[in-house]
């Protein structure tokens, strides 16, 4: 099993140059950030965590920028979207960055994705879609940004993304097109991973305790059967501080790639970024 690190991506954290570096000397796997364009100041949504939005949600960066440099001083580490909220682009811009991307990096760039949480973030950028269809609007979007990375002439007929024949360059790197990796858990999330996402990206913190993860785990592979396709990899957000055992029965359940820093001891601290990678350095190998 391979590693993974999330960082909150805000002008305190460790830069992305810095971070990226350190992952790949380390032997980490990867480096993931996720997005908020902006939070409401209304705040009707309350944060899923419960208490008090943590102030970093606010200083959040733009993922695609980060994503581009850390990749710029590295040759093998992957970078990706931890996750990214499609719905709160422009479909052509979002196609463009997330080529350009994968073509800077030399086709490293994974992309995952996600409705996000806050209901009037969304209805800030897109009032025309009812939060009771996100999950659907999520799927047309996927497949119409999946049409612009990959046809010559694409275009798009849907409830929410309708466009004529077009030209839009550049294509991905990756062929026939960009990894979307879905990061929704929930029932109707998880049946939208089986349908269309290339790979699945939970948090374990919503799949219950080790037993509740199996099952879920084993609930998402005979799913995946049952509607005809082949085995989906397996990338798992890991909340807080896990144990070496913990981590151990994760891989044995045949997940690819476990992804720390979520809610880790310290997580809201940019000073205690390297030394918990530092201290998970060791398993890297141990996990392989």
């Amino acid at each position: 099993m391979r590693l993974g690190f999330v960082t909150m991506n805000t002008r305190n954290d460790v830069p992305a140059v810095v971070l990226g570096k350190e992952l790949e000397d380390r032997g980490f796997d990867s480096l993931w950030i996720g997005e908020h364009s902006h939070i409401p100041v209304s705040r009707v949504t309350p944060y899923p965590a419960g208490g008090d939005l943590p102030a970093a949600y606010l200083h959040m960066m733009d993922p695609f920028v980060s994503l581009a440099l850390a990749a710029s001083v590295t040759t093998d580490l992957v970078v990706g979207t931890g996750v990214a909220l499609p719905l709160e682009h422009d479909l052509f811009d979002l196609a463009k960055t997330a080529a350009t991307v994968d073509v800077t990096s030399s086709g490293r760039f994974e992309f995952g994705v996600g409705c996000g949480w806050n209901v009037e973030e969304l209805a800030n950028h897109r009032p025309d879609i009812p939060w009771s269809k996100r999950y659907r609007a999520l799927a047309e979007c996927v497949a119409a940004l999946r049409s612009l990375w990959t046809d010559e002439q694409p275009e798009f007929h849907g409830e929410f993304f309708d466009f004529d024949p077009v030209w839009s360059y550049p294509k991905p790197v990756q062929q026939p097109a960009l990894p979307v990796l879905c990061g929704m858990a929930g029932k109707l999330g998880t049946e939208h991973a089986v349908r269309w996402a290339d790979a699945w990206m939970p948090v374990d913190v919503g799949l219950g305790d080790l037993d509740g993860v199996a099952k879920k785990i084993g609930f998402f592979r005979r799913a995946t059967e049952a509607a005809g396709r082949d085995e989906i990899p397996i990338t798992l957000v890991v909340f807080g501080d896990p144990t070496l055992e913990k981590l151990e029965h994760y891989a044995s359940l045949g997940i690819q790639r476990a992804v720390l820093g979520t809610a880790r001891i310290g997580w809201d601290d940019p000073g205690s970024a390297l030394p918990f990678i530092e201290r998970y350095t060791p398993l890297v190998d141990q996990l392989r």
